[in-house]
């Protein structure tokens, strides 16, 4: 599946007032991005750093929630996830070629 096909059909689920267009998905993403680092921190904790079959399994359901919140985001601002994807991935393997993957900011 397309990233520009998945925003498109997650967009039938997409129930939250209208008056928090921006502020309700924002809000959830940032909760879920939690939820994906509550799942890590328990596998450090309580499995030895190890990541189990169910904890893989609980992490992915939250990554899903994740992908949910940050297509709804692109689409209230009218990006593409195609789009958004295919510019960072260009941007990353810039910094790669010129040897400036380490380090802070934007503009590097």
């Amino acid at each position: 599946m397309e990233l520009s096909e998945y925003q498109r059909l997650s967009r039938q689920t997409a129930e939250y007032p209208r008056q928090a267009w921006l502020t309700y998905p924002a809000l959830g993403l940032a909760g879920e991005a939690g939820e994906v680092a509550e799942q890590i921190k328990k596998a450090i904790r309580d499995d030895g750093g190890m990541v189990e079959p169910s904890r893989c399994e609980a992490i992915a359901k939250e990554l899903g929630d994740v992908l949910w919140y940050l297509a709804q985001i692109a689409t209230e601002l009218d990006l593409d996830l195609d789009q958004i994807a295919s510019g960072n991935l260009e941007k990353l393997l810039s910094r790669q070629s010129r040897g400036v993957l380490g380090g802070s900011g934007d503009d590097r």
